[in-house]
């Protein structure tokens, strides 16, 4: 396994970060996931523009998206595989042991893990833990995933691959690593970016190619609609057959097949959309 770290490839037994640096110690870093099939990325532009997004959010020093660009090209070529999971990760380097910034400069991993196609439905759960629209990191892909890292091992320890948060406001929100979309009389619905829930690369691009509707939605609305479904980078468009205890018989649907169809013959017409 080749890893780019600052510059350069390097193997995986030589790729080392400083235990001072400010990703690790503080969570203070930003990143991206891409989905690649034999070694080639999906929706790069669209995640690169969302690292930069993210970083300035977060205050970083703006990332040099060129040298990203070679970075995934050269991981993916020194490891080609069916399927991976291309991770890119971009931290306020190293710091000292608190949460001021050090001035050695960011720090830039790409790594590249194979991964296997989901199936076509899942199980998901609702948690009791809440995401806050109002956050300074609201909207923001960073590193601090502590939260999700403990609401998906509830949802594991239920039989399910994914935990749905509402937000303060009691509104339907997003998944640990996904966003989520009901099917209501017919039509798709999945909740505005001012609910606090990240802005998926995937959801855009499912709201766009379906014409899906960014509704205000109460969280029990999971109790009553006609069909539940996920997006994400690694899922692209994934039924949901259970929601808590609630079945959802015959998943996919008919709406979510279609959607799953049509995100299926879009994405790979073009690579880069």
């Amino acid at each position: 396994m080749r890893i780019w770290l600052d510059g350069g490839l390097r193997d995986i037994e030589s790729a080392r970060v400083s235990v001072l640096d400010h990703g690790l110690t503080v969570g203070d870093g930003v990143f991206e996931t891409v989905r690649a099939a034999t070694g080639r990325p999906f929706a790069l532009t669209r995640h690169l523009d969302r690292l930069a997004r993210s970083a300035r959010g977060l205050g970083l020093p703006e990332p040099d998206l060129d040298e990203v660009r070679r970075a995934c090209a050269a991981v993916l070529a020194a490891d080609p595989m069916p399927l991976g999971r291309l991770r890119i990760t971009y931290t306020g380097g190293q710091g000292p042991l608190g949460s001021d910034r050090g001035e050695q400069g960011p720090t830039l991993v790409v790594a590249l893990g194979e991964t296997t196609p989901r199936p076509d439905s899942t199980a998901a759960v609702t948690v009791p833990w809440t995401r806050n629209e109002r956050s300074a990191l609201t909207g923001l892909k960073t590193t601090s995933y502590a939260e999700n890292v403990v609401a998906l091992a509830r949802a594991r320890a239920q039989g399910a691959s994914e935990a749905l948060f509402g937000n303060t406001a009691g509104r339907l929100c997003e998944g640990t690593g996904s966003n989520v979309f009901v099917v209501l009389d017919g039509e798709i619905h999945t909740p505005p970016l001012a609910s606090g829930c990240l802005a998926g690369v995937t959801r855009a691009l499912t709201v766009e190619w379906t014409g899906a509707r960014e509704t205000d939605l109460p969280l029990d609305v999971l109790e009553r609609a006609d069909e539940v479904f996920l997006t994400s980078t690694l899922r692209d468009v994934q039924a949901v057959h259970r929601v808590d205890g609630r079945e959802l018989p015959g998943a996919p649907g008919p709406v979510t097949a279609k959607a799953m169809r049509i995100f299926a013959e879009r994405s790979a017409a073009d690579l880069d959309p």
